[in-house]
């Protein structure tokens, strides 16, 4: 053989094998069921609610519909759905898996939600199949649902909401609403008589919906209330978990 190409192969086979292991940021192989969230990606911890107590989760385990999650101050978690959608969550965050049906090999169309409680969220949702496939994401009073694209969503201890979108388009509603307080019971008092209450009325889709497109963004404050949607740029927009979030993205 050559004695430069024997040179070449030696000293190309010494550089590639100094290298060190690659960062596991991705799970290479993960079995994702009918209705299942797999975590794919975790540094810091996690803890699922099960039977009253908090259960660390780790990478490839799952979740489904009614699980109670919450994740501990420095931590970044990534769900990956079965139709390959990516959810994740900063530190400080706690959301309920709501629904997750189809979407993946299934025929079923996607039907997805999150109900965030605390937290930053941010999603890339592929395409949906189907006409009626959608993922939702809600919070107190708010719910932004998609069939396809990539947003986030900001949930405050005050309970304001804060979704921005990146690609694609969002709808924004009233969401879900608190529950009452309960009422103490007390000594008996005369109720009053019926009085009249106004009939059924047609609501349009406009007199609650609002539409969000690529680098605009909405506020929904305590009361429920959205500020009018306005556009953001990327240098407001800038910081440690958009960075993080954009990289991941450009990964998959």
């Amino acid at each position: 053989m050559n004695k430069d190409l024997l040179c070449l192969i030696l000293t190309s086979f010494f550089l590639l094998s100094s290298f060190p292991p690659a960062e596991a940021r991705r799970v290479a192989t993960l079995s994702i069921g009918k209705g299942e969230a797999t975590v794919s990606f975790l540094t810091g911890t996690a803890e699922v609610l099960e039977k009253g107590t908090w259960t660390p989760l780790n990478i490839k385990d799952t979740m489904g519909e009614g699980d109670q999650v919450r994740t501990k101050k420095g931590a970044k978690m990534e769900l990956i759905l079965p139709d390959k959608s990516r959810v994740r969550f900063a530190g400080d965050s706690e959301f309920k898996v709501s629904r997750i049906e189809g979407g993946g090999e299934s025929s079923t169309p996607r039907d997805v939600k999150f109900h965030v409680v605390l937290g930053r969220v941010w999603s890339n949702i592929t395409q949906a199949v189907g006409k009626k496939g959608k993922f939702e994401l809600s919070c107190y009073q708010t719910v932004a649902g998609v069939r396809g694209t990539i947003y986030r969503m900001n949930v405050e201890q005050d309970r304001s909401a804060l979704v921005r979108v990146y690609d694609g388009t969002v709808y924004v509603s009233g969401g879900e609403k608190s529950l009452a307080q309960p009422v103490p019971i007390g000594p008996p008092t005369k109720i009053a008589g019926p009085k009249p209450i106004p009939g059924p009325h047609k609501v349009s889709m406009e007199e609650w919906t609002v539409i969000i497109r690529s680098m605009q963004q909405i506020k929904i404050g305590v009361d429920g209330i959205p500020e009018k949607p306005r556009d953001f740029t990327k240098e407001e927009d800038r910081d440690e978990w958009v960075d993080w979030n954009q990289a991941m993205d450009r990964e998959t």
